[in-house]
C-alpha cells in the first residue's frame, strides 16, 4: 500500500522522477572549503515573531550536509512583502527582519550567524556595500565565524526587479560565494535569489528541494483512488490548479470561498461576501467540470452566519444545501459543518482513497474551525492513504486545532508536508515542476 508500481519492483532511487535526474544535486558538489550561498524559505515571521518553525527545521538536513563536507554557509531568505506594489517603495522594519530566525537558529543549533547591516534608503531599500561584509567573508572562510545570514532578500531593490538592478544584485551576491544551493521550494517566484544567481555560480538543489520534487510526483502520478481537497479565498487564483486536479484526481472537495462561489454558480444562490469575479470564475469552472461527471463531491451541510465578527450566539446556523432553491439568499457561509464528513458517500470516498492531497482550511478560523477539525480527523482515520498537505494556513491550522495528531503526522511516513502551498498549486497548474522557473534555472545550470 502507498507505493506505485515502480516502487514495488525496483529500488526507490530507480523510481525517482525524471526531473530529479536532470537537476544538479548538492550531494554531487565538492563543498570542502567552499563558501556556499543557500537560498532557504524561512518566511515564517509575522510581525516580528515566528508562528511555526517547520520551514526552518526542514532545512537543517541541507545545512548539516554542507558543514559535514567542510563547507561554509551563507543563508538568505525573503520575509513577507515589504515592497509596496503600487509605489515600488520598500518598507524596512522589524516586522520583516530575519532577526527572529537567527535567534531561533541560535537556540536550536547553538550557532550564531553574523548579520551584516547595510545603509538604508527610505524608498529604494538597502544599499549594497561590499565593505560591510567583505571582512566577514574572510572570517567565515577561515573559520572565525560560524555562518552569515543576509538581510531579507526583498529589502534589496534588485530582488524583485528586472534589468540592471536585478543584474547588479545577482553579481553582488555571486561575489560572496563559490557555490549556490537552492533549498527554497516554497519560493517559486523568478527573483534574483532564486533564478538570477544561477547564471553566475555553479548551482545545486538542496535536500529539501529534492524531497519536494520527489513527492510532487505523487500528485502527478498518484496511487488511485486519489482525493484532492482545496479551499481558498479567491476563485480566480485557484481555477487553473483545480482544472488540473480534476484531470488527475478521482474526486475533488472544495471549501472556503471557492466552495461558496461554486454553490452560488451551480444552484443560482445569492451568498453574502462573494465578488462578481468569484462568481464568474466559478461559472467557468462549473462549465469545465461537466466533462468529469461526478468527480466533485459537495459537502452537504454548511454553517451560515449573519456576521463576520465571530461566532455570535443565535447569529449562525447549519444549512442543508439540498434544501435550497434557485434564487435563495444566504448570509456569510463560514464553515463546512461536521455532519458533512459523516455523510456516507463522502466518508466512503475518504476511507477508500489511496492518495489524498490537501490545501485547505474549510472555515473562517479561529471562530469557525469545526469543519477543518472534522476534515483532518477524517483524513487521519485513513491509515492506508499517502497524505500530502500543502500551504502555510493548512499546516498551521492542523497544528493549532489538533496538536497531538499534527505531531504524530510529522513523523508518520504516510504523511508528507510540503513547504509551499502556492508553489505546489503552480506546479500542478503547469503540469510539471519544470514549469517553476527556479527549478528550470537549476536544470539550465547543470551544464555550466
Amino acid at each position: 500500500e502507498g507505493r506505485n508500481i515502480c516502487q514495488l519492483y525496483y529500488r526507490e532511487e530507480v523510481c525517482m522522477s525524471s526531473i530529479l535526474s536532470k537537476i544538479p544535486k548538492i550531494q554531487d558538489a565538492d563543498l570542502k572549503d567552499k563558501i556556499v550561498l543557500v537560498r532557504v524559505d524561512h518566511n515564517v515571521v509575522k510581525k516580528g515573531e515566528i508562528k511555526d518553525p517547520f520551514r526552518i527545521d526542514i532545512t537543517f538536513g541541507t545545512m548539516f550536509n554542507i558543514l559535514a563536507k567542510g563547507g561554509k554557509i551563507i543563508l538568505m531568505t525573503h520575509v513577507g512583502r515589504p515592497k509596496d506594489k503600487k509605489t515600488g517603495d520598500i518598507n524596512i522594519s522589524a516586522d520583516t527582519a530575519i532577526q527572529p530566525i537567527a535567534d531561533y537558529l541560535m537556540k536550536k543549533l547553538y550557532t550564531e550567524f553574523y548579520k551584516p547591516e547595510f545603509e538604508r534608503d527610505p524608498i529604494k531599500g538597502l544599499k549594497w556595500d561590499r565593505s560591510k561584509i567583505g571582512e566577514k567573508i574572510s572570517d567565515l572562510r577561515d573559520g572565525r565565524i560560524s555562518g552569515i545570514y543576509l538581510p531579507n532578500t526583498r529589502w534589496f531593490r534588485g530582488e524583485e526587479d528586472k534589468g540592471e538592478y536585478a543584474d547588479e544584485l545577482a553579481q553582488q551576491l555571486s561575489e560572496l560565494a563559490d557555490i549556490y544551493v537552492n533549498d527554497a521550494f516554497g519560493s517559486w517566484q523568478p527573483h534574483v535569489s532564486t533564478v538570477g544567481i544561477t547564471k553566475l555560480l555553479p548551482s545545486y538543489a538542496g535536500y529539501l528541494m529534492q524531497n519536494e520534487l520527489k513527492n510532487l510526483e505523487n500528485i502527478f502520478d498518484p496511487n488511485h483512488p486519489m482525493l484532492a481537497i482545496v479551499a481558498g479565498s479567491k476563485f480566480d487564483t485557484k481555477i487553473g490548479p483545480l482544472r488540473s486536479l480534476l484531470e488527475k484526481a478521482d474526486y475533488l472537495i472544495l471549501g472556503g470561498v471557492i466552495y461558496n462561489a461554486y454553490l452560488a454558480a451551480k444552484y443560482d444562490l445569492q451568498i453574502a461576501g462573494l465578488s462578481e469575479d468569484d462568481i464568474k470564475s466559478a461559472k467557468q469552472f462549473l462549465e469545465f467540470s461537466k466533462q468529469y461527471g461526478d468527480k466533485i463531491l459537495e459537502p452537504r451541510y454548511v454553517i451560515e452566519s449573519d456576521t463576520l465578527e465571530g461566532r455570535v450566539e443565535r447569529q449562525y446556523r447549519q444549512i442543508d444545501i439540498k434544501s435550497l432553491r434557485s434564487g435563495d439568499k444566504l448570509n456569510y457561509i463560514l464553515d463546512i459543518a461536521t455532519e458533512s464528513f459523516e455523510d456516507e458517500n463522502l466518508k466512503a470516498v475518504m476511507n477508500d482513497a489511496r492518495s489524498i492531497f490537501v490545501n485547505a482550511v474549510m472555515g473562517l478560523t479561529p471562530h469557525f474551525g469545526e469543519g477543518t477539525i472534522a476534515m483532518f480527523k477524517a483524513i487521519d482515520a485513513n491509515k492506508r492513504a499517502f497524505k500530502m498537505l500543502a500551504g502555510g494556513d493548512t499546516l498551521q491550522e492542523f497544528r493549532i486545532l489538533l496538536p497531538g495528531k499534527y505531531l504524530k503526522a510529522v513523523d508518520d511516513p504516510q504523511y508528507y508536508f510540503f513547504s509551499g502551498g502556492g508553489t505546489i498549486l503552480t506546479a500542478i497548474e503547469e503540469g510539471s515542476a519544470e514549469g517553476l522557473e527556479p527549478v528550470q534555472a537549476l536544470i539550465d545550470n547543470k551544464n555550466i
